[in-house]
């Protein structure tokens, strides 16, 4: 097993640990919550919903928007394209906790589940690849 790979491969606790971090992360709102602070800021609610770019939070989490700019962060920290494994956990971690949120729920697209999801990979990356750079000697 070369140095990348290992570095690219996450156990299913690793994984987990991402989700969970992914969904503390989450700023969401039932339609009827929005609607409230929509009327609070004298705002029609479908004028804050074009604004704020507001969708079903599965379909947020679920959408290439977020996966590719997830992808696109993640390869401008490492240096290099992600490998085949590390676009992949970006896309089932996204998938997984999107279908874990009730089909109720509202968010942003406007978030930053791609700046703190990316950030965890890499530092998952660097922390298994000192580890196996230390194996290895």
């Amino acid at each position: 097993m070369t140095a990348e790979h290992t570095a690219s491969h996450i156990t299913s606790h690793e994984r987990a640990e991402l989700m969970a971090e992914v969904a503390s992360s989450l700023s969401t709102r039932t339609l009827n919550q929005f609607a409230a602070e929509s009327r609070a800021d004298g705002e029609s609610l479908a004028d804050a919903l074009e604004r704020y770019e507001i969708d079903y939070a599965w379909h947020v989490l679920g959408s290439d928007r977020l996966r590719d700019e997830t992808l696109s962060l993640l390869e401008a920290r490492l240096g290099r394209r992600a490998s085949v494994a590390e676009r992949a956990c970006i896309g089932d971690v996204l998938k997984d906790s999107a279908s874990g949120l009730s089909s109720e729920l509202l968010m942003s697209f406007d978030n930053d589940v791609a700046e703190q999801l990316a950030s965890r990979l890499c530092a998952q990356h660097e922390r298994k690849g000192i580890a196996a750079m230390e194996a290895m000697e």
